[in-house]
């Protein structure tokens, strides 16, 4: 049951590896439009293009969440993979010890989709009263103060 969990989460990951590559493809093919335009307009494109790159940085984060559990199921119930544990540093994130390691790897993951998502959220926000902006600030407070805590965990 557990290898089925593992080959659909690989393959929902290429899957949206995929879709979101091909996403950031077509941005990139829509960049002249915003050359070409008016200068009036460019602050808009602006805004829309930055938009659409953080939604291709959720969709990779995404992707890679679904790739970490993937490996970290395989790794706790099938056999441990041999190549991340010999190629060192640079796959410490592939070596899942217990699931509260997987849960932890998943979360600070989890976490960056957060960021992301609340950062493109912020960019077609409109601001109609000083509540607002305080409303925001709190946000801003909170994102800060779950990172801070985040990144404190881990040490």
């Amino acid at each position: 049951m557990v290898l089925v969990a593992v080959i659909a989460s690989l393959l929902l990951s290429l899957l949206l590896f995929v879709i979101t590559a091909t996403d950031v493809v077509g941005l990139l093919s829509h960049a002249s439009d915003y050359f070409a335009a008016p200068i009036e307009d460019r602050k808009v494109l602006k805004i829309e293009m930055v938009a659409h790159t953080v939604g291709a940085i959720d969709g990779f984060l995404l992707a890679t969440i679904l790739l970490i559990f993937a490996l970290g199921l395989y790794e706790l119930f099938i056999s441990d993979i041999d190549e991340a544990k010999k190629s060192g540093q640079s796959a410490k994130v592939l070596v899942i010890n217990s699931l509260d390691d997987l849960k932890s790897k998943l979360a600070k993951v989890i976490l960056m989709i957060l960021v992301v998502t609340f950062f493109e959220v912020s960019l077609s926000m409109s601001f109609t009263s000083a509540l607002d902006l305080v409303y925001f600030s709190l946000g801003i407070l909170m994102v800060s103060l779950a990172l801070y805590f985040g990144s404190k965990s881990s040490h």
